[in-house]
C-alpha cells in the first residue's frame, strides 16, 4: 500500500499541441474528416481532462468514496495507457483504516478498490486514472489495484465473501480490458518489480481465486461494462 509519485506530464503538452495543430490545419483546408479525427485524438492524448460524472463507479457492486487527489494521477485509460493487469494487495489493517489512509493526501498511495471481509467494495479512484498503488510507475499505468482488508499472516481474514466479491470485481475488470484470467495478468503486489512488499502473502489462495474469477467471468452478469452513479461520500 505505497507508491512513489509520478512526475508531471508537461512533456506531453507539446505532443498534444502537435497533434491538434496538425489536425486543425487540415480542417482549415476543408477536410471535415480530419475534423472528426481531431475530436477523437483530443480524448486520446494524455493529460486531457475528459468529462467525468461525479460519484460514478466502474463496477456496479461498488460504493464510491473518493481518494485524495494527491494519491493518484488523472489519465484517460485505456486511450493513453493500455490496461492489461490486475494487482492484488492486502491492506495490513482494517477496511476503514485503508479508506482513511487513501483519503489522506500525505499518504502518497491509494488503490482503485478496497474489498472488505464482508464482501463490500469501495471504489476510490476511477479505472480511467492512474492510482499510486504498486510502487512502480509502469505497473501503475497499466494496472488496476485492488486492496483486501486484513493481514497477510491471518488466513482467517480472507473470507468466502471477500473472495467472491473480489472475483466478481476482477472478472469485470478483465472483461472491460480483454485481460486474460491467468497468473501472468492477475498478480500480487509482491510480484511487482522493485517493491519490498509481501502481499497478498502465503495465505492468499491463488488457485481458488482464479477459479472464482473464471466462474464470475462466465456468468458475466456481475460485470458492469459502463460506469454507474452512486451517492457521493466524504
Amino acid at each position: 500500500m505505497e507508491e512513489t509519485k509520478a512526475p508531471g506530464s508537461g512533456a506531453r503538452i507539446g505532443r498534444r499541441s502537435l497533434i491538434i495543430g496538425g489536425a486543425a490545419a487540415a480542417v482549415g483546408a476543408g477536410a471535415w474528416a480530419a475534423h472528426d479525427r481531431l475530436s477523437e485524438l483530443w480524448w486520446q492524448v494524455p493529460g486531457v481532462a475528459k468529462p467525468r460524472e461525479d460519484g460514478a463507479v466502474d463496477f456496479g457492486g461498488a460504493h464510491w468514496v473518493a481518494a485524495s487527489s494527491a494519491n493518484w494521477r488523472r489519465a484517460d485509460r485505456p486511450a493513453d495507457y493500455t490496461v492489461d493487469m490486475v494487482i492484488v494487495h492486502v491492506t495490513q489493517g482494517s477496511f476503514d483504516s485503508a479508506v482513511r489512509a487513501f483519503q489522506n493526501p500525505g499518504h502518497g498511495a491509494a488503490s482503485h478498490y478496497i474489498v472488505g471481509q464482508d464482501g463490500r467494495i469501495n471504489q476510490m479512484i476511477r479505472e480511467l486514472d492512474v492510482a499510486y498503488h504498486a510502487g512502480n510507475r509502469e505497473y501503475n499505468e497499466r494496472s488496476v489495484g485492488i486492496e483486501h482488508a486484513g493481514f497477510v499472516d491471518r488466513p482467517q481474514d480472507f473470507t468466502d465473501d471477500m473472495y467472491a466479491a473480489s472475483a466478481r470485481l476482477t472478472a469485470g475488470i478483465c472483461a472491460r480490458y480483454a485481460i486474460p484470467v491467468d497468473r501472468e495478468h492477475i498478480i500480487g503486489h509482491v510480484e511487482v518489480p522493485g517493491t519490498d512488499h509481501t502481499d497478498p502473502g502465503p495465505h492468499w489462495d491463488w488457485d481458488r481465486y482464479l477459479i472464482l474469477v473464471r466462474r464470475a467471468a462466465t456468468a458475466s452478469t456481475s460485470a458492469t461494462p459502463t460506469p454507474t452513479a452512486t451517492p457521493r461520500s466524504s
